[in-house]
């Protein structure tokens, strides 16, 4: 378990989980410089099911997606940890309704918030306002289309939305149309517009994505197959190209695995991808032309279900939250490998995701 760390806190996290089971809601954790270990620090369960969380630039107010079928964001103002150790991140005003059902993921991009909602295949936009506040929807992007699975593609599934880097386009992942739709941001109206989109092959169920941090190239992860699409993106024409695949398991491993995250190294050496059901972190690496990935190896994630794998701001841990043993794990990454060491582990029942700052 993650114990108290002596005084050397130097930097915050804050975890999400399901209240609906079990869990505490919003958990705000220290971090200790030296080892990265989390000492929990308070929670607050004000918003039903806090799955997913960001922070603003300045790192005062704290946002979360509530994933329920009504569907709603809240904010959170960040309070520094007070002399007896407690640090509960204070609500702003009540829940905001996002339009869509089953909101997974959010961003801020333009002084908007942004959620992607997988129950009713859409992408909501809310202005948000001086104090951190987010308003009412002011654009909604839906989706229609399908996908060969028989139960998890009937209908378009928004998994994620992020901002690319530079700001200017937006992505936002469907599971349901297999496909990677590219947006442009339009503030003056707070909506999304359609730009292009990219389909991938049939039944993967695009899950989430990452940047190479040389800007070049987009990975793309599969929910409904193990498997990593290699994209090139070519960030002044908005346009997204699939060049690959690569395996996220060892051959032979059998169904019943789920990948939820992926992770590229700052370095852009190293890639990490947890597996949910195979209950690992694959270890793969980068190619000189970033579009060959190979599996190195997989290691054990330390608990069961990882939904979310993180890196720390120094770019040196990995911390998986798992979901279904209600823990979330660190490791220590071998430089010279890629590969993680588990480091420690800190009870969080339900944990669903895992940020800094």
């Amino acid at each position: 378990m993650g114990g108290d760390s002596g005084g050397r806190d130097r930097g915050r996290a804050f975890i999400g989980s399901f209240t609906s089971a079990g869990g505490l809601g919003v958990i705000a954790a220290a971090v200790d410089a030296r080892t990265g270990a989390l000492t929990a620090r308070g929670a607050t369960d004000a918003v039903a099911d806090p799955s997913c969380l960001t922070l603003s630039p300045d790192g005062t107010v704290l946002y979360a997606v509530s994933e329920t079928d009504e569907g709603a964001v809240a904010a959170f103002r960040t309070p520094d940890t007070d002399a007896a150790g407690h640090a509960v991140p204070r609500l702003l005003a009540d829940p905001v309704p996002v339009g869509g059902s089953g909101p997974t993921h959010l961003t801020l991009a333009a002084g908007h918030l942004l959620t992607a909602n997988y129950g009713s295949g859409s992408v909501s936009v809310l202005p948000v306002a001086a104090d951190g506040r987010p308003g009412p929807v002011t654009g909604l992007l839906r989706n229609r289309g399908a996908g060969p699975h028989p139960d998890r593609q009937r209908g378009p599934h928004a998994h994620q939305v992020v901002a690319a880097p530079g700001g200017r386009w937006i992505l936002s992942t469907d599971l349901g149309t297999d496909t990677v739709r590219i947006c442009i941001l339009d503030t003056a109206a707070g909506a999304l517009v359609l730009y292009g989109e990219t389909a991938l092959r049939p039944g993967t169920g695009p899950r989430h994505l990452a940047f190479h941090p040389a800007g070049g190239h987009v990975y793309v992860l599969g929910e409904l197959e193990p498997v990593l699409t290699v994209c090139r993106w070519d960030p002044a024409n908005g346009v997204l190209e699939p060049v690959g695949e690569a395996a996220v398991l060892p051959d032979g491993v059998g169904g019943g695995n789920f990948p939820s995250e992926v992770v590229v190294a700052p370095d852009g050496r190293f890639l990490w991808v947890a597996n949910r059901g195979h209950d690992s972190i694959a270890v793969l690496a980068l190619d000189p032309t970033y579009e060959k990935p190979e599996l190195v190896t997989t290691v054990p994630c330390g608990g069961h279900w990882p939904r979310d794998l993180v890196l720390d701001p120094t770019g040196r841990r990995l911390y998986a939250a798992n979901e279904r043993s209600g823990d979330v794990t660190w490791f220590d990454i071998d430089p010279a490998t890629g590969v993680p060491a588990p480091a420690g582990a800190l009870e969080a029942p339900a944990a669903s995701c895992v940020i800094f700052g």
